[in-house]
């Protein structure tokens, strides 16, 4: 029986545990993946706390990502054969298809060949990161080479797949991070300026960067109190994303501030994509050409064994992290 990653309980990375259950039958339009890679996210150790878009039914499976080989079809599947190499796209309930484990089942229309230069553990770091920057900045910001963007919680993830996806526009890249010792890192990665939160006035040094000018794009997941410092230091009909609530407290509205500068702040979630099925393939096609290219390429931090899960989460929420943690099966 394949070992999976299930919770009773909701709470801290100690509550997962990894069971061993009945090899599972995909139904009709899913397959199922013998999973090799799992990649890991914050919206993950969200939803184990109880405080995600999804409430977990218990005892609840998780996880978004995972790169394998299809080992079983169900009916209505045409375009994916048993043997082939995929990923899982997040587009499905994070609760019923978690992809924890040894084997998962998804929906057919939630996996993706990635091009062959990549690695099993680099096929598990694509989807969630780019898609979520992709759809921000490029199919709704109508991302620009002379737009400036400033990128929170920059050496994340999907900061890093931010960074990418702007550089390879040619646009100015403002990263942000809370400590110095992560500076470095981003500008090796590409950024053009990196702010150092705990020690620099973020609003100030975007102005400094800019001559004024301000942010035109600002991809943010944290909000909370750093909202209105985001509003501080935008461009006049800039555009705020919030894309996560890593911060725990309130997040007050600036009014006046977006009623002086004309401020679109505005929530989103890859899940505007994923579910559109013409935004999905536009998606689908620009990550998987640039990912061939060398253009876009996932940035590992370290991986662990599926049976270091409890250590894994943990690892994640220590944000020690530069770039996509990988659990191998």
């Amino acid at each position: 029986m394949p070992k999976i990653v299930r919770f009773h309980n909701i709470g801290g990375a100690n509550v997962l545990r990894i069971e061993e259950l009945p090899l599972s039958e995909p139904g009709k339009d899913e397959i199922r993946l013998k999973v090799e890679t799992i990649g890991l996210n914050r919206a993950e150790v969200m939803f184990r706390e109880g405080q995600y878009l999804e409430e977990p039914i218990l005892p609840s499976r998780l996880g978004y990502e995972a790169a394998g080989t299809v080992d079983a079809v169900g009916s209505g599947i045409s375009d994916i054969k048993i043997g082939d190499r995929v990923s899982t796209i997040p587009a499905f309930s994070i609760g019923r298809y978690g992809v924890y484990g040894e084997s998962a089942i998804v929906p057919g229309c939630a996996v993706a060949r990635y091009p062959d230069n990549l690695s099993t553990i680099e096929g598990a770091a694509i989807w969630m990161q780019y898609l979520t920057a992709f759809g921000a900045l490029i199919e709704i910001g109508q991302l620009k080479k002379d737009n400036t963007v400033l990128i929170t919680a920059a050496s994340s993830s999907v900061g890093l797949a931010a960074i990418q996806i702007t550089k390879a526009v040619g646009a100015l890249v403002i990263a942000t991070t809370r400590g110095v010792e992560k500076k470095q890192f981003l500008l090796d990665v590409g950024a053009d300026h990196v702010i150092v939160t705990d020690e620099e006035d973020l609003a100030e040094s975007v102005m400094t960067v800019t001559s004024g000018r301000g942010a035109s794009l600002i991809f943010d997941p944290i909000a909370g109190h750093v909202l209105e410092k985001l509003a501080n230091a935008a461009a006049l009909r800039a555009t705020i994303f919030e894309y996560g609530a890593l911060s725990r407290e309130p997040t007050i509205f600036p009014l006046f501030l977006s009623l002086k500068k004309g401020l679109m702040i505005r929530g989103y979630t890859l899940f505007e994509i994923v579910k559109d099925a013409e935004k999905l393939a536009r998606s689908k096609r620009y990550i998987y050409d640039r990912l061939q290219s060398g253009a876009l390429k996932p940035i590992i931090d370290r991986t662990f064994p599926l049976e270091a899960i409890v250590s894994a989460h943990q690892y994640l929420e220590s944000n020690q992290q530069k770039g996509k943690i990988v659990v191998t099966v």
